[in-house]
């Protein structure tokens, strides 16, 4: 009996003594780790917003954006955040959206994208991707994604018999299922912009 007892004590001692540690590593690591996430936000919001000096938090509704896109047929993409893009004087040139896909064929897809007042979208800069190396991957490359930027387009579309149009989007070649996922993750934030922010920052 006095072995079960001693027994049950290390065995508690032991894991009293790990979740300690591990609280420990915890709190010693999270800030460096928030600060390591809002540095490659703000690089992010620069490559897709050069002219941009500061960036500034907005009151953004997730509910209300999970109902427009839902609305639109764009189950599997999210609008995690909305950021004002404003020069130097504090005038409001435009948006950063960060959306994530779940369309990806690796996983769940996070990216931001940058759009003017008058609808111009700059580009995205990708967040996280685990797509196929060699062929989702290329979703980082310059050939892909240069497509994307200085478009003034209600909705963008993918196509694999060469883009025609400036609506038309190159798929990456064997990887149409990334090619879509971030095709029409940028168009979800169009949408939001459209039916969303573009009234907003008007009325300002």
């Amino acid at each position: 009996m006095n072995r079960i007892v001693s027994d049950t004590l290390k065995i508690f001692m032991i894991t009293l003594v790990a979740g300690l540690l591990l609280g420990a590593v915890y709190m010693i690591t999270k800030e460096p780790i928030r600060k390591a996430d809002e540095n490659a936000k703000q690089e992010a919001y620069k490559a897709v917003f050069e002219d941009a000096k500061t960036f500034e938090a907005t009151k953004f509704d997730e509910k209300e954006a999970r109902k427009l896109l839902d609305k639109n047929s764009y189950q599997d993409d999210t609008i995690n955040e909305v950021v004002e893009a404003k020069d130097g004087s504090g005038a409001l040139l435009g948006y950063v959206l960060t959306i994530t896909s779940t369309a990806g064929y690796g996983g769940d897809i996070q990216f931001s994208i940058g759009i003017k007042m008058d609808g111009t979208l700059n580009g995205y800069s990708i967040l996280s991707i685990s797509e196929t190396a060699g062929l989702g991957m290329k979703a980082k490359e310059e050939k892909f994604s240069s497509q994307f930027k200085n478009k003034n387009v209600t909705r963008l579309e993918v196509t694999k018999t060469g883009a025609k149009s400036d609506e038309e989007i190159d798929a990456i070649s064997g990887a149409t299922i990334t090619s879509k996922a971030m095709t029409y993750g940028i168009d979800s934030g169009l949408c939001y912009f459209q039916n969303k922010l573009a009234a907003e920052g008007g009325a300002q």
